[in-house]
């Protein structure tokens, strides 16, 4: 890896798929993985095109029982490009494939500044005659619905004839994970395949229950040109020479170009290929096929494409500027590429959730979880407008929330664990353990804390964007019925005058219910509880925030009474909160379990952050230990700071001290095994302003969880958005101290010794660009030219006012 590129030398059969996910290019609109041009769903590749939004649903029968389960669809692959030899003979050869030996070179190369991924390679066939290909793809960054392949072909030493297909090709399936296999994969029905004037060709189709209608427009152009040189670019930039004509060839799921293109020794061959794709979701679209083939016509050359896409990419890291020395540096703008490639400002047209495992793959079948949580407060200041669209993303699907919750008996709204088209609960019923290949029931879908997530964004967007249109509009609503969930959900024991919230499972993910207990579900879920109240808490600021009118039709419209706030309050004052030996409990009765052998079971099986995979297989359970799959109480320690953390616990009846706290974070981190790529995260947070030394080392984990695939083949399926996102927010809040409130950004910076000089630029209610610059005992604070106000800055005690073209130098407190 360099500043801006990532360069893999080398082919590697058993890292393909992980370098088709990392090297995914996307436009937040859709993406497709890095796969080889040439290849097909293998055992070592597999290539991938997904839609934002482009979900089906599909049932499938799992030991014995008929399943639904609801899967972003792999989509038609644009990418077919493959190319053979013919010798003066004419007779055919195999078309190349790199598994087939022969590679002289290869190299991949993942531009991040320009948004694109080269390869280049030199191949020798099994008759001695040598070609130099290379490679360069887009997925347009400007114009949501185009993408572009350039292949260049360079004869080194023979006489006679290069074959090139170009296509689209629908006989795709879902089979990316290996777990999912037993499920049905078969999305894409009506496909069919037409030709129009002026050489495009098109392949449209459905998907078999959602009815989501994708149409692929493709256009190729093959030129022969003069000799080449030695200085031949990764993208193969050349001026274009003689056209060459192509055939048309149209299968009922398959549709290519055809050349065959007489060569010569220093032979010159570029093929452009530009592929446009619309669906039936698109705004402003009635006919996605005729869109399709009229914005592939109208399409400029790739070289014109090109430099609109890299004006786009330009922009975009103009607005999410960063600066972070060393190694750490490249991985972080490695997650920032693939953050904005998920959530671009595309995505802000779109109805669309996070999906936790970006638009890499299909593992969590593209599924919405509580990933937002640690992605939207980094984009909220940069990119405000996608995290609205985001928020609007769930509030159009409160009425869905609502049902859930009438449905299980409560009030409210009750946000599912998992989301995808429509909003309903998508949590699998079964799961697969590959360690003991059976299936098992998933209880997951009691994480309710989901809906705080959603709350907390929502309060989180208002603090940072000042945006009160929202708040006191769809903002209001999810709060108010969030809240109205979890004071319907707490039941007063009438025996300790506690609230009490049953039948839930946490973060943790691990404890889902009671050793030998028949139902599911642990009770008060320390995490759940503490983040219920907050809710609370804030439902009864925001009522009383809203202007009086809108309050007043609010509150009709809910049916909402002065009697309700006064319970809310009063829950948000007596939920329980568990403690055992000093500590806070993940839940009632944690204290009770059994320690694990943690050293026993690590000597026995090296890895083990699956725990719970690893306990099934032997015909034990995790839910009869004190073992943690990632941080729960300690969630709330990234949630809130030291202040509003203790504030919280005080208003509950609690104390908090520091002491406690400490305890509390160091009794976890020797129980928990690191199963989610969060977890790392959260603890490098925690730790930050604790013990530095640790906070680097679970920092460092959380960087290259993904690029090294600490867990073993999960990558492959797609990044971990939320891990990738999470880290740059560490940087930009966590060692600032950074937060948004009352008007104000304070800062309460923790450097780490190893990153102790960075910058990075922010959009703060109408400012845009207002940089920041951490640097040895000092913040400097810059703030573009404009008409807006001055920001006022607090630090250390200390109040100051940052007005528009100063810049303000602030001294570090000392330790």
């Amino acid at each position: 890896m360099s500043e801006w590129t990532w360069e893999y030398l080398g082919y590697e059969p058993a890292q393909e798929r992980l370098r088709e996910s990392l090297c995914t290019l996307g436009n937040g609109y859709f993406a497709t993985r890095g796969a080889a041009p040439e290849s097909v769903a293998s055992a070592v590749h597999y290539p991938g095109t997904y839609v934002a939004g482009g979900y089906d649903r599909l049932v499938s029968t799992v030991a014995g029982r008929q399943v639904v389960n609801e899967d972003i669809v792999n989509m038609p692959n644009w990418l077919p490009l493959r190319f053979r030899l013919r010798g003066e003979e004419g007779r055919p050869v195999r078309w190349f494939s790199p598994d087939d030996g022969g590679l002289l070179d290869y190299r991949q190369i993942l531009d991040l500044r320009c948004g694109t991924l080269g390869r280049v390679m030199r191949i020798r066939d099994s008759r001695g005659r040598q070609l130099r290909v290379t490679q360069s793809r887009l997925v347009h960054m400007g114009d949501a619905h185009l993408a572009a392949l350039r292949t260049c072909f360079v004869v080194e030493d023979f006489a006679g004839t290069l074959e090139i297909e170009s296509g689209v090709d629908g006989r795709v399936t879902n089979g990316g994970v290996e777990r999912y296999r037993e499920l049905s994969g078969k999305h894409l029905v009506g496909v069919r395949t037409g030709a129009e004037g002026g050489g495009v060709l098109w392949l449209q189709c459905r998907t078999a229950a959602s009815d989501f209608c994708v149409a692929m427009a493709l256009r190729t152009r093959v030129s022969v040109a003069g000799p080449a040189g030695e200085s031949e670019s990764v993208e193969g930039v050349v001026e274009a020479g003689e056209g060459v004509p192509v055939e048309s060839q149209l299968w009922r799921r398959r549709a290519v170009h055809r050349a065959a293109v007489p060569v010569v020794p220093g032979s010159r061959v570029v093929v452009e290929k530009v592929v446009a794709l619309h669906t039936s979701h698109d705004p402003a679209i009635s006919a996605p096929l005729r869109a399709a083939v009229d914005r592939v016509g109208r399409a400029p050359s790739f070289d014109d494409l090109l430099a609109s896409h890299e004006l786009a990419w330009e922009q975009l890291w103009r607005w999410s500027e960063l600066e972070v020395p060393g190694d750490a540096g490249e991985i972080l703008r490695l997650h920032l590429f693939h953050v904005l490639q998920t959530l671009s400002p595309h995505t802000a047209e779109l109805d669309v959730g996070v999906p936790a495992r970006g638009l890499n793959g299909e593992a969590y079948r593209g599924h919405v979880f509580w990933d937002e949580l640690f992605i939207l407060p980094f984009l909220n200041l940069h990119f405000p407008e996608v995290s609205r669209a985001l928020l609007n993303y769930r509030h159009r699907r409160l009425d869905q929330a609502r049902r859930a919750a009438a449905d299980a008996g409560y009030a409210g709204a009750m946000y599912p664990w998992q989301s995808g088209s429509d909003g309903r609960e998508e949590t699998q019923q079964l799961h697969l353990n590959p360690r003991s290949q059976r299936w098992l029931p998933d209880h997951t879908h009691l994480q309710h804390h989901v809906g705080s997530a959603v709350a907390y964004n929502v309060w989180q967007y208002w603090q940072a964007t000042g945006d009160a249109e929202f708040l006191h509009t769809r903002g209001a609503e999810m709060l108010l019925q969030i809240a109205r969930f979890w004071a319907d959900s707490a039941k007063l024991d009438e025996a300790s005058g506690r609230y009490r919230i049953l039948g839930v499972v946490g973060p943790d993910e691990y404890h889902d219910g009671y050793p030998e207990a028949e139902q599911p579900g642990v009770d008060d879920n320390a995490y759940t509880n503490v983040t219920a109240a907050w809710v609370l808490c804030r439902a009864l600021d925001v009522a009383g925030l809203l202007p009086e009118p809108r309050r007043r039709d609010l509150f009709e419209r809910l049916r909402l009474g002065v009697d309700e706030l006064e319970r809310w309050d009063d829950v948000s004052r007596r939920l329980r909160v568990p403690f055992h030996r000093g500590v806070v409990s993940q839940f009632d009765g944690y204290g009770d379990l059994a320690e694990l052998d943690w050293a026993g079971y690590r000597d026995r099986y090296g890895d083990v952050r699956r725990l719970d995979r690893i306990l099934e297989a032997e015909g034990d359970t995790v839910n009869r230990y004190q073992a943690s799959k990632q941080a729960d109480v300690l969630m709330l320690g990234y949630l809130f700071g030291p202040a509003e953390l203790a504030e919280l616990f005080k208003r509950l009846g609690y104390s908090l001290d520091d002491d406690t706290w400490n305890r509390t974070v160091d009794y976890y981190l020797q129980r928990t095994s690191h199963g989610s790529t969060l977890s790392g995260l959260v603890h490098a947070w925690v730790l930050a302003r604790a013990r530095r030394e640790e906070a680097w080392k679970y920092f460092q984990e959380t960087l290259i969880s993904d690029v090294a695939d600490v867990q073993g083949g999960t990558t492959a399926e797609g990044i971990h958005l939320g891990a990738m996102a999470g880290t740059l927010d560490l940087l930009q809040r966590g060692l600032t101290g950074l937060e948004t409130r009352e008007g104000s950004l304070w800062l309460d910076p923790v450097p780490l010794p190893e990153l102790s000089e960075f910058g990075f630029s922010v959009r703060y209610r109408g400012h845009w660009g207002v940089r920041l610059r951490m640097s040895a005992g000092a913040l400097r604070i810059s703030v573009p030219v404009s008409a807006e106000s001055p920001i006022h800055t607090v630090l250390a005690g200390r109040s100051v006012l940052v007005a528009p073209g100063e810049t303000c130098v602030l001294e570090l407190p000392t330790a």
